[in-house]
C-alpha cells in the first residue's frame, strides 16, 4: 500500500541518507524518457521541500534539458537490505551552474567531486513511499572510482572541453541550459 506525504519526514531523510543509489527519471512532452542512475554520495536533502544532487558530466545532459524545457522530475530510492522499501520524491527541478549564485549557496553541502557540471535542485510536490517486496537484496561491493579517476586526467580545462562538446545538446536537439 502506497502512502503520500506533502514532505520528506526525519525518517524518510535517514533512509535517503543510507541509500548507495538513487535514480532520476525526466521528460519532455515529446521525445525520450530520460531514467538514470546515480551514486558518488551525491544527493542530499537540503530542506523538508527542497532536495539535490551533485551532477558530474556524463556523456549526456538530458536531465538539464528536461529541466530547462518541462521542469517535472521524479526520483527514486530503494532499499536493497533486509527492509524493503521505496521512496519516490516528485517536484519540480531547476539546475544551478558550478559559479552561479545559487550553486555558491549549496555547494558546501555536497562533496567534492572532480568533474563536477552542476547541482540538479528539486522542489519537492509530493513523496511516496511504497513496499518494495519485489526488490531484490543486494550488498553493495563498492563505489566505482572511474568517473573521478576520468575527470582528474582530463583536468578542469578537458572537463569543461568534453562538456562543450557532448553536453550542450540533448540527444533529442533540444538545448541543454549548459550555455545559459
Amino acid at each position: 500500500m502506497a502512502d503520500f506525504f506533502d514532505h520528506i519526514l526525519d525518517k524518510h531523510a535517514d533512509f535517503i541518507a543510507q541509500q548507495p543509489m538513487f535514480f532520476t527519471a525526466t521528460a519532455c512532452s515529446e521525445g525520450r524518457i530520460n531514467l538514470s542512475p546515480k551514486g558518488m554520495d551525491s544527493f542530499r536533502v537540503l530542506t523538508p521541500n527542497l532536495v539535490g544532487y551533485l551532477d558530474v558530466t556524463g556523456s549526456g545532459n538530458e536531465t538539464s534539458t528536461h529541466l530547462k524545457h518541462d521542469g517535472r522530475i521524479t526520483i527514486m530510492f530503494n532499499s536493497f537490505t533486509r527492509n524493503p522499501l521505496i521512496y519516490r520524491i516528485y517536484g519540480r527541478g531547476r539546475v544551478a551552474r558550478v559559479g552561479s549564485a545559487e550553486y555558491q549557496t549549496y555547494a558546501s553541502e555536497f562533496p567534492e567531486i572532480p568533474g563536477v557540471r552542476q547541482i540538479v535542485l528539486i522542489e519537492v510536490e509530493s513523496v511516496q513511499t511504497s513496499c518494495g517486496y519485489g526488490v531484490p537484496e543486494m550488498e553493495v561491493k563498492a563505489e566505482r572510482p572511474t568517473m573521478v579517476r576520468w575527470a582528474e586526467s582530463k583536468g578542469e580545462e578537458g572537463v569543461l572541453a568534453y562538456q562543450q562538446e557532448k553536453n550542450v545538446v540533448s540527444i533529442d536537439g533540444l538545448d541543454t541550459g549548459l550555455n545559459d
